[in-house]
């Protein structure tokens, strides 16, 4: 029986790694940050021409401030409320 429950618990301790790893917060954090970050770099190099096509507002800039605002925003959240995996059944008996 001491198998059988040794391999139950690490089945248990996977399923939550695997749980935390694909949350939905990491990967929309994650990609709003990365393209907020190359975003705001455009934004900071923007040339006169660029400018003058968005009527005198640096739109990249503003846009990628804003991304990786929610990007870390998103982290944030996963990191402050991470995800509970249920008890199983067979553990609660």
């Amino acid at each position: 029986m001491s198998d059988l429950h040794k391999e139950v618990s690490e089945l248990e301790g996977k399923s939550a790694t695997a749980a935390r790893l694909f949350d939905i917060r990491l990967i929309i954090g994650g990609l709003f940050t990365l393209y907020g970050v190359i975003v705001t770099v455009a934004g900071v190099f923007a040339s006169d021409a660029d400018m003058k096509k968005a009527e005198g507002v640096n739109i990249n800039l503003w846009t990628g401030l804003a991304m990786l605002a929610l990007g870390l925003f998103f982290l944030g959240w996963m990191k402050l409320r991470p995800v509970r995996i249920p008890p199983s059944p067979e553990s609660e008996k």
